[in-house]
């Protein structure tokens, strides 16, 4: 089912807007004294917003599972070596 481009627009505004809240949040948490909880909350804020991209300004929220779950498993792989590599430290 395609989707107008009115509607098309508004999810990639509501999308946009998303992103601004998160990036912001990000940043005034990421101005902190850092610790392991602020440092994993940021990556999963990180890792959310890849997922906003991913399904809105690549287009893959209407496409096959299977794309779904290869961008979705990079995502995992990518979050798991920064979490290690921070989190361990």
């Amino acid at each position: 089912m395609k989707l107008s481009s009115t509607a098309a627009a508004r999810s990639c505004t509501a999308s946009w807007v998303a992103l601004l809240g998160l990036t912001t949040i990000s940043f005034l948490l990421g101005s902190r004294v850092p610790s392991q909880v602020l440092m994993a909350t940021i990556l999963v804020l990180t890792l959310l917003k890849a997922q906003l991209v991913v399904n809105d300004f690549m287009g893959l929220r209407t496409v096959r599972p299977l794309w779904r779950i290869v961008m979705g498993a990079y995502l995992l792989a990518v979050g798991g070596v920064i979490a290690l590599a921070y989190l361990t430290a």
